[in-house]
Protein backbone atom coordinates (compact mmCIF):
# COMPACT_ATOMS: atom_id res chain seq x y z
CA UNK A 1 0.00 0.00 0.00
CA UNK A 2 1.47 3.32 -0.85
CA UNK A 3 1.82 6.09 1.44
CA UNK A 4 -0.33 8.53 -0.83
CA UNK A 5 -1.67 8.22 -3.60
CA UNK A 6 -2.64 11.75 -5.85
CA UNK A 7 -4.81 12.27 -8.51
CA UNK A 8 -6.10 16.09 -10.37
CA UNK A 9 -4.62 17.73 -7.17
CA UNK A 10 -5.99 21.48 -7.77
CA UNK A 11 -5.45 24.48 -5.44
CA UNK A 12 -6.40 27.39 -6.05
CA UNK A 13 -6.55 30.65 -4.17
CA UNK A 14 -8.58 34.01 -5.00
CA UNK A 15 -11.17 34.79 -7.71
CA UNK A 16 -11.75 36.17 -11.11
CA UNK A 17 -8.25 38.10 -12.06
CA UNK A 18 -6.49 37.63 -8.76
CA UNK A 19 -7.26 33.75 -9.02
CA UNK A 20 -3.68 32.10 -8.15
CA UNK A 21 -3.54 28.56 -9.03
CA UNK A 22 -0.80 27.15 -6.77
CA UNK A 23 -1.52 23.44 -7.81
CA UNK A 24 -2.41 22.15 -11.24
CA UNK A 25 -3.73 19.18 -11.44
CA UNK A 26 -0.84 16.82 -9.78
CA UNK A 27 -0.80 12.93 -10.20
CA UNK A 28 1.88 11.64 -7.57
CA UNK A 29 2.58 8.16 -5.75
CA UNK A 30 4.40 8.18 -3.34
CA UNK A 31 5.76 4.63 -1.08
CA UNK A 32 5.49 3.71 2.49
CA UNK A 33 8.89 4.28 4.39
CA UNK A 34 10.99 6.14 1.77
CA UNK A 35 13.28 9.21 2.56
CA UNK A 36 11.03 11.53 0.33
CA UNK A 37 12.88 15.68 -0.95
CA UNK A 38 10.32 17.81 -2.81
CA UNK A 39 12.34 20.48 -4.15
CA UNK A 40 11.64 23.54 -6.06
CA UNK A 41 11.86 27.06 -5.77
CA UNK A 42 9.65 29.64 -3.66
CA UNK A 43 6.71 30.15 -5.64
CA UNK A 44 6.99 26.15 -6.94
CA UNK A 45 3.78 24.78 -4.86
CA UNK A 46 6.07 22.41 -2.64
CA UNK A 47 4.37 23.75 0.58
CA UNK A 48 0.79 24.05 -0.81
CA UNK A 49 1.05 20.48 -1.41
CA UNK A 50 2.60 19.35 2.07
CA UNK A 51 -0.49 21.23 3.71
CA UNK A 52 -2.71 19.52 1.31
CA UNK A 53 -1.46 15.91 1.97
CA UNK A 54 -1.04 17.22 5.90
CA UNK A 55 -4.54 17.60 6.25
CA UNK A 56 -3.30 21.64 6.91
CA UNK A 57 -5.84 23.01 4.04
CA UNK A 58 -8.20 21.48 1.58
CA UNK A 59 -8.57 21.30 -2.08
CA UNK A 60 -10.14 22.67 -4.55
CA UNK A 61 -10.36 19.64 -6.34
CA UNK A 62 -8.69 16.08 -6.76
CA UNK A 63 -8.40 13.31 -4.62
CA UNK A 64 -5.53 12.69 -1.96
CA UNK A 65 -5.55 8.94 -0.75
CA UNK A 66 -3.47 8.58 2.48
CA UNK A 67 -3.10 4.86 3.06
CA UNK A 68 -6.00 3.90 0.56
CA UNK A 69 -7.98 6.63 3.05
CA UNK A 70 -9.60 9.39 0.73
CA UNK A 71 -8.54 12.59 2.93
CA UNK A 72 -9.89 15.22 0.21
CA UNK A 73 -13.86 14.17 1.61
CA UNK A 74 -12.38 15.30 5.81
CA UNK A 75 -14.31 17.29 8.02
CA UNK A 76 -12.45 19.50 9.97
CA UNK A 77 -12.87 16.88 13.00
CA UNK A 78 -11.37 14.24 10.96
CA UNK A 79 -8.28 16.08 9.19
CA UNK A 80 -7.42 16.82 13.43
CA UNK A 81 -7.96 12.59 14.39
CA UNK A 82 -5.25 11.87 11.43
CA UNK A 83 -3.20 14.87 12.07
CA UNK A 84 -3.23 13.28 15.55
CA UNK A 85 -2.51 9.82 14.93
CA UNK A 86 -0.40 9.66 11.72
CA UNK A 87 1.36 12.63 11.27
CA UNK A 88 4.34 15.09 12.50
CA UNK A 89 4.94 18.49 11.50
CA UNK A 90 8.68 20.32 11.84
CA UNK A 91 8.72 23.61 10.06
CA UNK A 92 11.29 26.05 9.54
CA UNK A 93 9.98 28.36 12.31
CA UNK A 94 10.24 26.11 15.95
CA UNK A 95 7.12 27.16 17.16
CA UNK A 96 8.10 26.64 20.98
CA UNK A 97 6.50 27.91 23.66
CA UNK A 98 9.14 30.22 25.59
CA UNK A 99 7.33 29.81 29.11
CA UNK A 100 7.83 25.94 28.91
CA UNK A 101 10.63 23.84 28.96
CA UNK A 102 12.02 21.30 26.15
CA UNK A 103 10.50 18.82 28.06
CA UNK A 104 7.10 20.80 28.77
CA UNK A 105 6.97 21.64 24.59
CA UNK A 106 7.24 18.11 23.78
CA UNK A 107 4.53 17.26 26.39
CA UNK A 108 2.57 19.96 25.85
CA UNK A 109 1.84 19.39 21.97
CA UNK A 110 1.20 15.82 22.67
CA UNK A 111 -1.32 16.14 25.18
CA UNK A 112 -4.11 15.06 22.56
CA UNK A 113 -2.43 11.82 21.89
CA UNK A 114 -2.30 11.00 25.79
CA UNK A 115 1.19 10.07 25.63
CA UNK A 116 3.65 9.91 28.98
CA UNK A 117 6.60 11.67 30.22
CA UNK A 118 8.54 8.90 29.79
CA UNK A 119 7.58 8.82 25.83
CA UNK A 120 8.04 12.67 25.70
CA UNK A 121 11.47 12.38 27.52
CA UNK A 122 12.53 9.51 25.02
CA UNK A 123 11.86 11.26 22.06
CA UNK A 124 14.52 14.27 23.20
CA UNK A 125 16.96 11.42 24.16
CA UNK A 126 16.42 10.50 20.56
CA UNK A 127 18.01 13.88 19.31
CA UNK A 128 20.28 14.16 21.21
CA UNK A 129 18.79 16.79 24.28
CA UNK A 130 18.57 14.03 27.33
CA UNK A 131 21.01 16.70 29.02
CA UNK A 132 18.60 20.01 28.18
CA UNK A 133 15.22 19.00 28.09
CA UNK A 134 14.62 20.99 31.29
CA UNK A 135 16.35 24.39 29.53
CA UNK A 136 13.98 26.83 28.34
CA UNK A 137 13.59 27.62 24.45
CA UNK A 138 15.65 30.62 25.40
CA UNK A 139 18.63 28.76 26.33
CA UNK A 140 18.96 26.86 23.56
CA UNK A 141 20.78 27.62 20.38
CA UNK A 142 19.10 27.33 16.86
CA UNK A 143 19.74 24.09 16.30
CA UNK A 144 19.11 22.82 19.65
CA UNK A 145 15.42 24.41 19.02
CA UNK A 146 14.93 22.85 15.89
CA UNK A 147 15.80 19.54 17.63
CA UNK A 148 13.14 20.21 20.33
CA UNK A 149 10.72 20.57 17.49
CA UNK A 150 11.65 17.35 16.14
CA UNK A 151 11.07 15.30 19.46
CA UNK A 152 7.85 16.90 19.85
CA UNK A 153 6.74 15.42 15.84
CA UNK A 154 7.92 11.80 16.62
CA UNK A 155 6.88 11.33 20.09
CA UNK A 156 3.46 10.21 19.29
CA UNK A 157 5.51 7.66 16.93
CA UNK A 158 3.76 9.06 13.66
CA UNK A 159 3.18 7.61 9.89
CA UNK A 160 5.15 10.35 8.27
CA UNK A 161 6.96 13.42 8.89
CA UNK A 162 6.21 16.26 7.10
CA UNK A 163 9.29 18.57 7.02
CA UNK A 164 8.87 22.26 5.74
CA UNK A 165 12.28 23.80 5.34
CA UNK A 166 13.52 22.23 8.30
CA UNK A 167 17.09 23.87 7.49
CA UNK A 168 15.81 27.17 6.14
CA UNK A 169 16.63 28.93 10.05
CA UNK A 170 19.75 27.69 10.60
CA UNK A 171 23.46 27.86 9.71
CA UNK A 172 25.00 24.76 7.34
CA UNK A 173 26.47 23.48 10.57
CA UNK A 174 23.63 22.95 12.42
CA UNK A 175 21.58 22.62 9.60
CA UNK A 176 23.51 19.21 8.71
CA UNK A 177 22.78 18.24 12.55
CA UNK A 178 19.13 18.71 12.36
CA UNK A 179 19.14 16.71 8.82
CA UNK A 180 21.36 13.76 10.73
CA UNK A 181 18.41 13.76 13.39
CA UNK A 182 15.69 13.40 11.06
CA UNK A 183 17.59 10.46 9.05
CA UNK A 184 17.79 8.80 12.13
CA UNK A 185 14.21 9.20 12.90
CA UNK A 186 13.31 7.50 9.30
CA UNK A 187 16.60 4.45 9.31
CA UNK A 188 15.65 3.54 13.06
CA UNK A 189 11.76 3.78 13.40
CA UNK A 190 11.16 3.24 9.90
CA UNK A 191 9.22 6.57 9.57
CA UNK A 192 8.24 7.60 5.91
CA UNK A 193 9.54 11.73 5.66
CA UNK A 194 8.37 13.97 3.18
CA UNK A 195 10.77 17.10 3.16
CA UNK A 196 10.46 20.37 0.88
CA UNK A 197 13.30 22.52 0.26
CA UNK A 198 14.62 24.68 -2.06
CA UNK A 199 18.55 23.37 -1.48
CA UNK A 200 19.55 20.86 -4.22
CA UNK A 201 22.13 19.65 -2.47
CA UNK A 202 19.40 18.38 0.34
CA UNK A 203 18.16 16.26 -2.49
CA UNK A 204 21.05 14.13 -2.20
CA UNK A 205 20.29 12.21 0.75
CA UNK A 206 16.60 11.06 -0.45
CA UNK A 207 16.03 8.07 -1.71
CA UNK A 208 12.80 9.63 -4.35
CA UNK A 209 13.27 13.36 -5.78
CA UNK A 210 10.20 14.99 -6.76
CA UNK A 211 10.74 18.16 -8.35
CA UNK A 212 8.22 21.01 -8.58
CA UNK A 213 7.89 24.20 -10.89
CA UNK A 214 4.88 26.86 -10.72
CA UNK A 215 2.17 24.16 -9.58
CA UNK A 216 3.56 21.71 -11.93
CA UNK A 217 5.61 18.18 -11.17
CA UNK A 218 8.54 18.43 -13.45
CA UNK A 219 10.14 15.18 -12.79
CA UNK A 220 10.26 11.91 -10.57
CA UNK A 221 13.38 10.05 -9.79
CA UNK A 222 14.61 7.83 -7.77
CA UNK A 223 18.16 7.98 -6.01
CA UNK A 224 19.93 4.73 -5.67
CA UNK A 225 23.06 5.94 -3.22
CA UNK A 226 21.34 8.31 -0.98
CA UNK A 227 24.41 10.36 1.10
CA UNK A 228 24.62 10.95 4.25
CA UNK A 229 23.51 14.37 5.41
CA UNK A 230 27.29 14.94 6.87
CA UNK A 231 28.43 14.03 2.77
CA UNK A 232 26.07 17.04 1.90
CA UNK A 233 28.04 20.39 1.34
CA UNK A 234 26.04 23.81 0.65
Amino acid sequence: MNLFTISDLTKEYGEGNAKIIALKKIALTIPKEKFVVILGASGSGKSTMLNMLGCMDKATSGTIQFMGVETTTFNKRQMTALRSKHIGFVFQSYNLLPDLTALENVEFSTELTKLSRTEAENSLQMVGLSDRMNHYPAELSGGEQQRVSIARAIAKNPTVLLCDEPTGALDFNTGIMALEVIKQVHIEKKTSILLITHNQEIAKIADIVITMRSGEILSVSENKSPLPPSEVMW
